[in-house]
């Protein structure tokens, strides 16, 4: 049992539990190796126990890890402890867009736009790799204060399988985004995750949802067979192009829609632009309703008539007597004639549907490849493996440090090894450069002499800056590191220059060049402070007469005991009155 305070992997410390769902538990926690505050999700018991579904999950969340963009929450490390897999990731201080739409009802054009914008952005980076999210709902997308959007769940979500309609306490949840080929019992693909924020979209835009029913397998057959409700009946107003977007991303035919985030992501940058305000409504090319949805119909149909049939002759029941009706051999044959045509109708159908799985798994299998493991080869070794396993590489290499592969050989692929991609994918190669990074931490309220050496020991270019408080009373000591010029968390190579930025406690000089300060007021400061004033008086025609125009120290330095101060102060030219100091008469 998880229990606040309790440390896992002997690295995040529990803080608070901040989320439960029907996959995970969610809690605040602190790294203590990194120092700073982390989100863990960890696993909850019955899906623990599924070996397989975890084994997709670290797989997965392994993926994730790999995407790299300001809009998807960052995945920090996939493990296990004492039977516990968690995922550990960047913590967001925010609120769901669940939690949004519960206070505001609904949003205006503009904010759902910019929000939609952000998810595809995201969205596409993951795309590009072919990784599928499979579960983009209200609840898995995160806004900050500042309206900045973040993807999450991306590890299980993926993992997840879409036939898991009966899990009530996550699915009633996502089904309500559940694309129709995901209903009908396929695969997922990019455009399933286009259909989801189609219709997140819509929830946005009118504060509802548009597919509702008591059950999740009665809302599934909604987003089988239903056409999306009109935008136009909740918000009148709605731009044209607005509204084909919408169109466009629920279609129900994946044929109809946008063919991954990004492409959606182009649409919606100019939808808001005036010229496309009046623009014509979209015409699908292709059949909207398929072959499946039309078979489930005609199934649903029959079986309801069925069972208004065995309701009848349910109803030859009276009070007092059962009345029987007397079946001739005639009859007899009849009836039994009409089950034959039944039954052989209900197997041929039975074996329809089953070569039909059968084949949909076969072309999924030829279809799909797993990616294997390079790491720790050569790249020409690399290249091979991946060309013979059916993979395609990239010409493009790119350089990562890594402590455990040496220099020149490969740390690792992307997309990373284990994942499922279609045969031919391409594979790009990550090459070792060594242990060549320093990781920044966070020096404030530690000694500067003691991290520059630190620092300076590990090969980074230390410079250090003193930073007045002008405060006697303050709780910070001299030397103390108050900031830094590099963020902590930041990894950066040998050679990097750092500025620290010490605490000198004490007073600091005005700008005496103000023009508000006279000389009376310099030799009173310096007299105050133990500091020997220094007055020199030259000749400046572009100055008014006593105006101190420099200062030998810098407004904002260190006032130190015992040294000199000097100021400049003009005066007005009076050579014709007084003797010259060239005659020797000064």
């Amino acid at each position: 049992m998880i229990m606040k305070g309790q440390k896992i992997s002997d690295r995040y410390q529990l803080i608070k539990n901040i989320g439960e769902g029907g996959m995970a538990n969610v809690y605040l926690a602190y790294d203590t190796i990194l120092d700073r505050n982390v989100a863990v999700k960890i696993l909850r018991g019955d899906l623990a126990n599924d070996e397989k579904f975890v084994r997709r999950f670290q797989r997965e969340a392994l993926a994730a890890s790999s995407l790299s963009n300001p809009n998807i929450v960052e995945v920090y490390d996939v493990g296990e402890d004492n039977g516990e897999y968690y995922i550990v990731m960047e913590y967001i201080e925010g609120k769901h867009l669940k939690q949004l739409l519960k206070k505001r009802g609904k949003l205006t054009v503009t904010e759902a736009v910019d929000i939609v914008l952000q998810i595809t952005d995201g969205l596409s980076v993951a795309h590009d790799s072919y990784i599928i999210h499979r579960d983009i709902k209200p609840q898995n997308i995160m806004i900050l204060e500042n309206g900045l959007v973040k993807i999450t769940d991306f590890g299980i979500a993926m993992a997840m399988n879409s036939t898991q309609l009966t899990q009530t306490n996550s699915v009633m949840g996502s089904v309500h985004y559940l694309p129709p080929e995901q209903a009908s019992g396929k695969g997922a693909t990019l455009q399933s995750d286009i259909y989801s924020i189609g219709i997140l979209f819509y929830e946005l835009l009118t504060g509802k949802l548009p597919f509702k029913g008591e059950n999740a397998v009665e809302i599934a057959l909604k987003h089988l067979k239903e056409p999306l409700p009109s935008i136009r009946d909740e918000v009148p107003n709605i731009p044209q192009s607005v509204e084909n977007i919408i169109i466009k991303a629920t279609a129900k035919n994946p044929k109809n829609r946008y063919s991954d985030a990004r492409e959606m992501h182009e649409d919606l940058k100019t939808c808001l632009d005036p010229t496309r305000a009046n623009e014509e409504k979209i015409k699908l090319k292709y059949q909207e309703v398929s072959d499946d949805t039309k078979v489930l119909k005609q199934v649903k149909n029959e079986a309801k008539k069925m069972q208004e049939k065995n309701n009848n002759h349910n109803k030859n029941e009276d009070d007092n007597e059962i009345i029987v009706k007397k079946i001739t051999g005639d009859d007899m044959k009849k009836q039994n004639g009409i089950l034959v045509k039944l039954g052989a109708i209900f197997v041929g159908l039975i074996i329809v549907v089953t070569l039909a799985f059968v084949l949909l798994i076969f072309l999924n299998q030829r279809k799909v490849i797993i990616v294997p493991s390079v790491a720790n080869m050569t790249p020409s070794d690399a290249v091979k493996v991946l060309q013979k396993a059916g993979f395609t590489v990239s010409d493009e290499q790119d350089s990562i440090a890594s402590k455990e592969i040496e220099v020149g050989k490969v740390v690792k692929t992307s997309p990373l090894e284990g994942t499922e991609r279609k045969k031919g994918s391409e594979i790009k190669l990550y090459i070792s450069t060594g242990d060549e990074t320093v990781l920044i931490e966070d020096y404030t309220g530690k000694n500067y002499l003691e991290i520059k050496g630190s620092l300076e020991a590990r090969g980074i270019i230390v410079n250090v800056e003193d930073e007045v408080i002008d405060d006697v009373d303050s709780e910070i000591n001299n030397d103390e590191i108050v900031k830094q010029s590099v963020e902590a968390g930041t990894s950066v190579k040998k050679g990097t220059s750092i500025t620290l930025y010490k605490a000198m406690v004490g007073v600091a000089y005005p700008d005496f060049t103000d023009g508000t300060y006279t000389v009376t007021d310099v030799e009173d400061f310096c007299r105050t402070h133990n500091v020997t004033p220094e007055v020199k008086y030259t000749i400046d025609e572009t100055n008014s007469e006593n105006n101190i125009y420099r200062q030998s120290r810098e407004p904002g330095s260190p006032v130190i005991e015992g040294t000199t101060f000097t100021i400049w102060v003009s005066k007005a030219d009076n050579s014709s009155d007084e003797p010259s100091c060239d005659d020797g008469l000064c």
